[in-house]
């Protein structure tokens, strides 16, 4: 069996796809890529067997086929090559491939195809369409808020939410939140369910142009189709915690003032809070607010004082750093308001500019008991 293709077209696939290989697999086969062959595509996958990924290329081959072959050793050796067409030879009789280059030849073992997993089926899936760099931004305002508890698997996921209207995407790790919405989807689908991490980060990696992105989903599995790039993954089994219960409705205090003010002062402040709670403390009185964090086992302390807008009572709060520097890190406005009501329960972060229209994202963090 042979078919010509282009180098550089071939790594940029393998390169997408080898996001999805793990360095501990419990299967060998799995540290290889499956090549499917036909006489004008080429298809390759790479799993993990919760997640698995395909793309599709246009080239020329002489007859159908598939093999499997050693994924590392494949990207090595195309990383070398400069754009130019690569000959590849298949025995399909002992799984041996030759690659024939401008300048050489390399051979390598390929395993038998028929061992690596199959790909699950979609069976009664349901199916949204949505654009994809608004998914993008969805996932990086949600995903770094997702937990990494292994005794509570569902709150390491992403959640979503999605009727006719809108899709909402939360995550959270019971110490801080991030609700995002995003209307103007294409669908008439009502369901809920918890992606996990993994195959999420590896989409957005592929994703840099304003397109569809097609979502279908099952009671097991959801697939993402962008292109010739298919992503199936299974998705988090479990009842996700009732996420709307923890925002408080009313906040009387409000305060607003520009992130990059707010994020540096923070940074700043927080090198000297204690290294276990990363605690800071926020007191505002009318349009002052003073950050202070301390470490007593160090004698270290710092304080600074920033000018902001503030409605409401005077009020002394304290934060983990390490959840608000994330937040706003993520939050994508020049500007944010942050709501309280008291120093025992949540805090909210808003954008208040750089929003889409069909945007809305909600930051909660919880507070940490102040030291008397």
């Amino acid at each position: 069996m042979k078919f010509i293709i282009n180098s550089l077209d071939l790594l940029k696939e393998v390169q997408k796809l080898s996001g999805v290989l793990s360095n501990s697999n419990t299967l060998p086969i799995l540290d290889n890529f499956l090549f499917e062959i036909s006489k004008s595509n080429l298809h390759i996958t790479a799993s993990d067997l919760e997640t698995t990924m395909t793309c599709n290329i246009s080239m020329k081959a002489n007859e159908e086929g598939s093999i499997a072959m050693p994924a590392k050793l494949l990207m090595d050796t195309l990383k070398t090559f400069s754009n130019q067409p690569l000959t590849f030879l298949i025995n399909k009789d002992n799984f041996n491939v030759e690659i024939n280059s401008e300048n050489g030849i390399y051979k390598l073992a390929g395993q038998n195809a028929s061992e690596f997993p199959k790909t699950p089926s979609m069976n009664e899936g349901k199916k949204i369409s949505i654009n994809s760099m608004s998914f993008v931004n969805a996932v990086n305002k949600t995903l770094f808020a997702c937990g990494n508890d292994e005794l509570r698997p569902v709150m390491s996921g992403l959640y979503c939410e999605l009727n006719a209207e809108k899709i909402s995407f939360v995550g959270t790790d019971a110490h801080k939140l991030v609700r995002h919405i995003q209307t103007g989807i294409k669908g008439d689908v009502s369901a809920s369910f918890i992606l996990p991490k993994k195959p999420l980060s590896v989409l957005k990696s592929i994703i840099n142009e304003d397109t569809d992105l097609e979502i279908e989903h099952n009671e097991t599995n959801t697939l993402f189709t962008i292109g010739g790039t298919k992503i199936i993954c299974r998705l988090i089994d479990g009842k996700y915690p009732n996420y709307e219960a923890v925002i408080p409705k009313e906040n009387p205090n409000k305060l607003t003032i520009k992130t990059a003010e707010l994020l540096n002062s923070i940074k700043r402040v927080s090198i000297y809070a204690n290294k276990t709670t990363h605690q800071i403390r926020l007191t505002i009185k009318g349009s002052d607010l003073q950050i202070s964090s301390e470490d007593l086992d160090f004698s270290n302390q710092a304080e600074e004082r920033l000018t902001c807008q503030y409605e409401g009572a005077d009020i002394s709060i304290g934060f983990n750093s390490k959840f608000i520097i994330e937040m706003l890190n993520n939050i994508g406005s020049e500007e944010i308001c942050l709501e309280m009501s008291e120093p025992n329960k949540a805090g909210i972060l808003l954008p208040l500019d750089n929003q889409d229209e069909n945007e809305d994202t909600l930051m909660l963090v919880m507070p940490v008991m102040l030291n008397s």
